[in-house]
């Protein structure tokens, strides 16, 4: 009798230890699937937001919105129209292409973030995702910078019989919300408010005056004074009441 209840009792405990170790194995495996599954969520979203508001988003603890003060860059080829219809689809997609990553490249330089890419246009942000003193020079820095880059990358167009694109930068300071928009299917970092329209009117307005880098009296205000600006003749912008006086940014003296 002893014997045998020993033996039932073996059976039993066999049999729960293998229903555990398989429960064990199929919780692992639930695991492993939920951390790929978030792996891919992560990679995915990178795409349209920067690594800083990944993180935040796989931690729980992204926020819907924050009031903060930034600093927004808008860049525009200009006669992109006339560039698109001179040159084969394919070579149009390698020029604005090689330009993006080039833009894109010298922005992150500088402490900045390119939220989109809107046809020939880009949206940059500047003290968006962390504070910085230091923004609006950042910005204006990666503008010059910007110049720089374009005019290389102008050469080796020109060097291969392909036409030199000409870009406008307008750049804005004021007060917007940052934080994650967008669907579920479809989200990213950006920026909403008045700040980013100023901002691409500003960029509208350097083809008025002939310039390449145009900023704004609020940013102007709070510029390193090495930076050589030239103050414009004020005119209309859509939407702002009255005219606006605006700056070309020519170069910055210092180290």
């Amino acid at each position: 009798m002893v014997a045998a209840g020993v033996g039932l009792l073996a059976l039993l405990l066999a049999a729960f230890w293998l229903r555990e170790r398989s429960r064990t194995r199929r919780l692992h495996a639930r695991v492993a699937d939920a951390q790929l599954h978030l792996q891919r969520l992560e990679r995915a979203f990178s795409r349209f937001a920067p690594p800083q508001i990944v993180d935040r988003i796989a931690r729980g603890d992204a926020t819907t919105g924050e009031k903060k003060e930034v600093t927004v860059l808008f860049a525009d080829l200009a006669a992109f129209t006339q560039l698109a219809e001179g040159v084969e689809p394919a070579v149009l997609v390698r020029i604005v292409n090689g330009y993006f990553e080039r833009m894109n490249r010298v922005v992150s330089e500088h402490r900045g973030y390119v939220a989109a890419l809107l046809g020939d246009g880009l949206l940059a942000f500047f003290g968006a995702l962390d504070a910085n003193p230091w923004q609006s020079d950042d910005a204006a820095h990666a503008a010059l910078a910007m110049r720089a880059e374009l005019a290389d990358y102008n050469r080796e167009l020109t060097a291969e019989a392909l036409p030199a694109i000409t870009l406008g930068v307008g750049i804005h300071r004021d007060t917007g919300v940052a934080g994650v928009v967008g669907s579920r299917e479809l989200s990213t970092f950006s920026v909403v408010g008045r700040v980013v329209n100023v901002a691409s009117r500003t960029q509208v307005l350097t083809r008025v005056h002939g310039v390449d880098i145009l900023l704004t009296q609020s940013l102007r205000d709070v510029l390193d004074p090495r930076f050589v600006v030239r103050e414009l003749p004020a005119d209309e912008m859509r939407g702002i009441a009255g005219k606006v006086v605006t700056f070309a940014l020519e170069r910055f003296e210092g180290d």
